[in-house]
């Protein structure tokens, strides 16, 4: 086995300034952008529960806020397509019981590989958090 470069840190950047380019977008205020942006400490914490816990983050927030919801769902879908470049596929459904009966039929060593892979994203999405917070335009709304 080789060693593969998958660019984590990178698709962590790209991921943190998208965020912050769709807050600003929306004429979000420079506290609910705030706020916003650092939902990558939440995601970081949250990898403590697990994949089924990490994907159904963005349904519960669905509803109530959206901005948060893209964020989490959009982590995701970058995690999946990490993990099928290392030829470990994470499953994609939208009912809640079956992504929940998939995630639990993944086998222990690929679940412990994509919980590796998501904790050290979520790393990355919290460091650049820390450096794009500065940019975050100060509107004072």
């Amino acid at each position: 086995m080789t060693w593969e470069f998958y660019g984590l840190d990178e698709r962590a950047r790209k991921l943190v300034k998208q965020q912050l380019a769709d807050a600003i977008e929306a004429n979000l205020p420079a506290k609910e952008t705030q706020i916003l942006i650092k939902e990558s400490h939440k995601m970081r914490q949250t990898v403590a529960y697990g994949l089924e816990r990490f994907w159904g983050e963005q349904l519960r927030l669905e509803d109530k806020e959206s901005a948060k919801a893209n964020y989490w769902r959009n982590t995701w879908n970058e995690l999946v397509a990490i993990l099928k470049e290392g030829e470990v596929n994470l499953p994609q459904h939208q009912d809640v019981d079956a992504m929940a009966d998939a995630l639990w039929r993944i086998s222990p060593e690929n679940q412990q590989i994509a919980l590796s892979v998501l904790t050290q994203l979520c790393d990355s999405l919290v460091w650049w958090t820390q450096r794009y917070k500065s940019l975050v335009p100060n509107n004072n709304k």
